[in-house]
């Protein structure tokens, strides 16, 4: 397909529109994730695959010459979703904020190089008519956005549809810069394909997140209900099953992705290790406790030995004095009896 030659008002009106959301849609989780220092529930996968489609998706949108909207569309996108990604990093992984935002910063050069050169390489060939390297470019693009929606299915399915983790308003937004995105290509001149499609599957997929999360909640009316009156949550449910090792129709599936560990690892295990180095910590003290009783045992006993060896001299310095002014009394009485009977 040819690039577009002129832009009508509604398009450059609906895609401004898209824009603006597809700006700022993160901001509101990327705001949960800095509030509650956590992102359970918020793949990591996702932001980086998010954050790599970033790069197909501008080089498609501005060799097909769309809407300057939408041109700036995928570069926010794409900073944005690194920022979300070097939070997980930090809240997930555990990783020093220096670390994670220095990963993040060369990562953004690097995109933003690739995209420059793929734009200055292919846009002079699809001008000259060779469509083929820039339809490629916008079938990857399609397969990053949809691929990036793929974990947060696998976090419900394991959680029985249940969404954790994810900002509804950060979702009604993405969702709505989609749609809004989808309507600037439709009024366009020409409606380009590939364009539509990326915008269909975002669409499509974020629904279906949403209506995962809705049956999960009719499925679970009767409980919640309850533990509102008994001042409970969900969550509070969740975790006494699993300090007494029940097992519950409700509890967490086991789900191994075999994803990347350096950026893999949530909130629940760097919890589980905070705890387990305060429990070793814990164990040390009580060692250090019972290595000084026993000092103190043994300083004692030692003590009681001294004190024991002591009172046993003294007693037989007495015995010893004794004995001797026995043995003389006798020779002095017999002296003086002798003398005496003499006289």
């Amino acid at each position: 397909m040819a690039p577009q030659t002129e832009i009508p008002v509604a398009s450059n009106v609906l895609g401004t529109i898209g824009t603006v959301f597809w700006c700022v849609q993160l901001i509101p989780q990327i705001w949960t994730n800095y509030r509650t220092k956590s992102t359970t529930g918020l793949p990591g996968t996702m932001m980086f695959l998010w954050a790599l489609c970033g790069v197909p998706f501008g080089v498609y949108a501005i060799a097909q010459n769309f809407n300057v909207p939408i041109q700036v569309q995928p570069q926010a996108f794409m900073t944005l979703c690194l920022v979300g990604w070097a939070q997980i990093l930090i809240y997930g992984s555990k990783w020093p904020t220096w670390k994670a935002t220095l990963l993040a910063l060369i990562i953004a050069c690097v995109f933003a190089g690739v995209e420059a050169a793929l734009i200055l390489t292919l846009r002079p060939l699809y001008e000259a008519g060779n469509e083929t390297p820039v339809r490629v470019i916008g079938i990857i693009a399609a397969i990053l956005l949809a691929a990036g929606l793929l974990p947060p299915y696998a976090e419900m399915y394991k959680r029985h549809g249940r969404v954790v983790g994810i900002n509804w308003i950060f979702l009604s937004m993405d969702w709505s810069g989609a749609f809004f995105s989808l309507m600037a290509v439709v009024t366009q001149n020409t409606f380009d394909v590939l364009g539509g499609v990326l915008y269909i599957i975002c669409a499509f997929l974020e629904l279906g997140i949403f209506a995962s999360h809705l049956i999960w909640l009719a499925r679970t009316r009767s409980i919640r209900k309850q533990l509102k009156k008994d001042g409970k949550t969900f969550d509070d449910l969740l975790e006494g099953y699993e300090k007494r090792g029940e097992s519950w129709k409700w509890a967490e599936r086991d789900l191994d992705l075999g994803r990347l560990k350096f950026w893999a690892r949530n909130d629940k295990k760097g919890e589980e290790e905070e705890e387990g180095v305060g429990e070793s910590e814990q164990r040390d003290l009580e060692k250090q406790d019972v290595d000084g009783s026993a000092a103190d045992a043994v300083g004692q006993q030692v003590d009681g030995d001294l004190d024991s060896r002591m009172v046993t001299a003294d007693a037989q310095n007495q015995n010893g004095s004794a004995d001797n002014t026995g043995v003389s009394t006798p020779t002095m009485v017999n002296g003086e009896n002798g003398a005496i009977g003499r006289t």
